[in-house]
């Protein structure tokens, strides 16, 4: 299966991820010179062992399952991957993935000779899994959109342009919080939808109220003051909240069971989580799940 080659006579990732696999890409893009290529993959299941890979990888997980996981050391990691979440492939090492349930993914590869300032050879020289890139997940979907439309001069400027700018966001890397950041010269709604927009990217994350406080530059009870003001419940209410509400998701959308949902969403034990349902739904996570599959 591997024919086509990399421009030093190598194959290139995607022919290697197409042999592991054993099957191609749903949808591909490759530039002229061959120097980067846009890929989809759907529906894979199973573990796969992905040989080392010529050019550094990123991957984008737009849709599928939230079990999704990578050999680390000595077994299957802690960490999974998610919808919205990116994964950063060093060029010249071996992985291995685990995935449970069908996979809907995008791949960028760079050609590593691009890689040469030295900031952007470290963030490249090790696996990087699974970080929230919500921007990375806006501009692969779109990329796709225009793919899957019939192509024109406007279309493939267009696209052209949002492949560069999706180049470019990877080749920047992962931003922290603090740096998103814009000068204000008074407490503004921005800091709170700054506050709420990370809730809702990662409901699972801890969200412990001093570090968001700490992440828009007040005390924890000037946070709760205003926050409650803003929003008519508490960050903890809020963060409680959008933990059931992406419950209810992975309930109708995924096959997880409950005792996973209630690990992975950051509850203390199932029946905490099922009682923490109830309370919001007035019906318990089983119940829904019937309602939504039998509906």
């Amino acid at each position: 299966m591997r024919t086509a080659a990399h421009r030093d006579g190598t194959w290139h990732g995607e022919a290697i991820i197409a042999d592991t696999l054993k099957r191609g890409p749903e949808v591909k893009l490759e530039s002229s010179d061959g120097r980067w290529r846009f890929s989809r993959w759907r529906q894979f299941v199973g573990s796969y062992a992905l040989p080392a890979l010529p050019d550094p990888l990123f991957v984008v997980q737009l849709a599928g399952k939230t079990n999704v996981r990578t050999w680390d050391r000595d077994g299957w990691s802690e960490t999974t991957s998610y919808p919205g979440a990116a994964t950063i492939v060093p060029a010249t090492m071996g992985t291995k993935w685990l995935v449970d349930g069908e996979l809907d993914v995008v791949t960028l590869s760079v050609d590593a000779d691009d890689l040469r300032s030295a900031s952007v050879l470290d963030q490249f020289s090790r696996m990087r899994f699974a970080f929230n890139d919500q921007l990375g997940a806006a501009l692969a979907r779109q990329i796709l959109a225009e793919l899957y439309t019939p192509s024109d001069g406007a279309r493939d400027l267009y696209v052209s342009a949002l492949i560069d700018a999706l180049k470019a966001h990877m080749l920047r890397g992962p931003v922290k919080a603090a740096a998103q950041e814009f000068p204000t010269s008074a407490f503004s709604a921005y800091r709170i939808h700054h506050i709420m927009n990370g809730i809702r990217e990662r409901p699972e994350a801890e969200h412990g109220l001093e570090e968001m406080a700490a992440q828009i530059g007040i005390t924890p009870s000037h946070l709760c003051r205003v926050f409650k003001k803003a929003t008519g419940v508490s960050p903890h209410q809020y963060v409680l909240k959008t933990r059931l509400e992406r419950a209810q998701e992975m309930l109708s959308q995924s096959d997880a069971s409950m005792n996973y949902i209630a690990e992975f969403l950051g509850f203390a034990s199932q029946s905490s989580f099922n009682r923490a349902f109830r309370n919001m739904t007035g019906e318990t996570p089983s119940s829904y799940r019937r309602r939504r599959l039998d509906g």
